[in-house]
Order: structure tokens, then sequence, then C-alpha cells
């Protein structure tokens, strides 16, 4: 590889090369990730939360792409789980769909995808409470 931020893929019948930018991958990651049953979200970081506060969507929250010394591409998903999930099961379900994912649309294949449960999202956390303007005692 010429350029550390870039993955090469080599044509085998042409020979020519396509460069993909690592942050594509993990925007497909991303969004297969929030695709399964139990993911109650992905971990952002400041970069995620200033596209957030100017009305932008950082699907690749959540995942970082990288390569080994042997050039074979490693995930670190970092992931919050809905309580109540069988959480060996479901970061399973989430290596499976991954790694599944990524090979039909690129053709890469991932040597590792690292699950990391940042929290358990519980359904009162979720629930947008609203508090009433008037009570039904005073409709009366």
């Amino acid at each position: 590889m010429a350029d550390s931020s870039k993955i090469l893929l080599n044509g085998e019948e042409t020979g020519e090369q396509i460069e993909i930018d690592p942050s594509v991958l993990e925007v497909i990651l991303g969004i297969a990730a929030e695709k399964i049953d139990g993911v109650a979200g992905m971990r952002g970081n400041i970069k995620s939360g200033l596209s957030w506060v100017l009305g932008r969507e950082d699907r690749g929250k959540g995942v970082n792409i990288k390569l080994d010394d042997d050039n074979r591409l490693i995930a670190d998903v970092y992931v919050y789980f809905d309580s109540g999930v069988n959480v060996p099961k479901v970061g399973m379900q989430l290596q499976k769909a991954l790694k599944t994912q990524l090979l039909q649309m690129t053709d890469l294949e991932l040597k590792a995808i690292n699950v990391h449960v940042v929290g358990l999202v519980f359904p009162e956390d979720t629930e947008q409470t609203t508090s009433k303007l008037f009570s039904e005692d005073e409709e009366k």
C-alpha cells in the first residue's frame, strides 16, 4: 500500500486499482450494525457530536477500521445494547452480519471484529416523558 490512509483493491482481470477510504468501510459497517436486533445505538465521538449539532448524521460513528501488520482489516465496533438481550448472542450476530455485509459490498474480508459493549439502554432511558399543560381537574 502506497498510502496508509487508503485501502487498495487490485482488479485481477484488468490489473486496475481501486482506493477505498476507511471511512467508507466504517459507514457500511455502522449502517449494518444499527440494523441488528438488540443494538440500541452506536457510540459517538466529538466529530459525530459536532456533525449532529450541524444537522448531519455520522453513519460511521462507533466503528474504527485499521490494518494489521499483514494488511488485513480489523474492525472495532462500539455499541450500546438494549437491556435484557443475550449479550454474547447479539455480539455474535453482529460479527456475522458485519462480516457478510462488508464481503458482499466490497469483497473485502475482516480478519477480526471486536465488539465493545459500551453500555445498556433501558426502556425508560429512551421514552420521552411529556407533561400536560393542564391537569384533568382543571378542564371542568
